[in-house]
């Protein structure tokens, strides 16, 4: 596939990957009972007195870690593979390959594709022209300290209920600017001009109180634009949530203020339009200073936010390494896929990766097979200390054997 080239300036991939996501997957190993853990030995709780064990269900609870969890987790070991939930047709006949996916976070880039179709790029990180904001950048006249007093007094911090900033060069550009400075920055304070002792200050205070900073005030924001900033959001190794979040942080706003079309991979590069209500331009292209692994850029006002589901797709770029085939092999399977395509099987994140085999408990909720379901459920997992929950699962074995056995009609309400 190919991939227009951007013509602005990215982060470097690979210089800022996570060390947790390149750290190899290290299986875990049952533990048995007497086994050195940590220089210590694991010892088997004593019963308490006056308690008995029943040796009937411990061992029905040791078999079913043994039969049930052991088979799973064999499958861990070496990843849940294609063949382990019935993957096994193939559109083509020719022999594949074989390869890895995703060893590194930039090996997966991600374009959205919008609602009319075009796919999103990130090639612009200039700001559109707007009388209506200031001509420098509203950030930099505030020092510091003025900053944090005024955040304090921005969430109820600050006892004395105002913020006096001295106008150093007292002039009504450099008024103006520290008037739209607190508003923009600070969403819920208002200001005024006041000469004090001789010199004049501008002192901000809250006009609304705290539902101010629920959502942007209307007044501020002028009426011939419109009230969504859209732009196109650049990460890298980031959830979409995570960058939402991280995004409401350093804008102080709520993050049910940003909307978006659909939620992209982790690990990955990914591409994406955002909309932000009642934020300016240029305080959402100051982000790209001080956010790593973000940029921002593309940015436009529009009426209306962004919903979920409004995306027409994604377009994909990956890089499979350590290819175990001949170069025939890869021709052969390339052109087959160009062709022809694929069968579309749910992806294999959708089947779990951890001793809770996910997609045997839902068919067996499909087949109404409830004593299943709580078997696979609550019964002890590889790893685990089986004497650590027969506390718990033992008497809810005995209940459910004899709720079972009644045929109680509200089982599954009951579980």
């Amino acid at each position: 596939m190919e991939v227009a080239e951007s013509t602005v300036p990215l982060p470097t991939r690979e210089k800022r990957s996570c060390p947790e996501e390149e750290t190899p997957y290290t299986p875990k190993r049952v533990r048995v009972e007497g086994e050195e853990i940590g220089g210590r030995e694991e010892k088997c709780p004593e019963n308490k007195e006056g308690e008995e064990e029943e040796p009937g269900e411990i061992e029905e609870l040791r078999n079913g870690v043994e039969e049930d969890g052991e088979s799973f987790a064999d499958m861990m070991k070496h990843g849940l593979m294609e063949r382990d939930v019935g993957i096994l047709k193939f559109i083509s006949d020719h022999k594949g390959f074989s390869g890895i996916l995703k060893e590194r976070y930039s090996d997966f880039v991600v374009h959205e594709i919008n609602k009319e179709g075009v796919t999103v790029y990130l090639d612009n990180l200039s700001v559109p022209v707007d009388t209506e904001d200031p001509p420098l950048d509203v950030s930099a006249v505030l020092t510091d300290q003025q900053k944090q007093q005024l955040e304090e007094l921005q969430h109820f911090k600050n006892k004395e209920g105002s913020v006096a900033i001295k106008v150093v060069d007292d002039t009504k550009e450099q008024r103006t600017l520290l008037h739209h400075a607190v508003k923009s920055l600070f969403p819920g304070l208002e200001t005024k001009t006041e000469e004090r002792e001789g010199l004049k200050h501008i002192v901000a205070y809250h006009a609304a109180g705290q539902m101010a900073l629920a959502a942007p005030r209307k007044h501020s924001w002028p009426k011939s634009r419109g009230s969504f900033c859209h732009c196109v959001l650049y990460k890298e190794n980031k959830d979409t949530m995570d960058a939402i979040n991280v995004l409401s942080k350093f804008l102080r706003v709520k993050p049910n203020l940003i909307s978006y079309m659909g939620t992209k991979d982790k690990r990955a590069i990914t591409v994406q339009e955002i909309a932000v209500l009642k934020i300016s331009a240029q305080r959402l292209s100051h982000l790209n200073k001080c956010l790593m692994n973000f940029k921002l850029g593309n940015f436009s006002y529009k009426k209306h936010p962004l919903k979920l589901g409004e995306l027409q797709g994604n377009h994909f770029t990956v890089v499979i390494r350590n290819i175990s085939g001949s170069d025939q092999q890869v021709e052969q399977a390339m052109t087959s896929l160009r062709d022809t395509g694929f069968i579309n099987y749910y992806g294999m994140q959708r089947f779990g990766t951890t001793a809770v085999p996910t997609y045997q408990v839902g068919r067996a909720i499909l087949q109404n097979s409830w004593k299943e379901v709580m078997d696979l459920i609550l019964k002890p997992r590889p790893g685990g200390s089986l004497f650590a929950v027969i506390g718990f699962t033992a008497p809810f074995m005995s209940t459910f054997n004899i709720l079972f056995s009644a045929g109680s009609p509200s089982l599954h309400f009951l579980c």
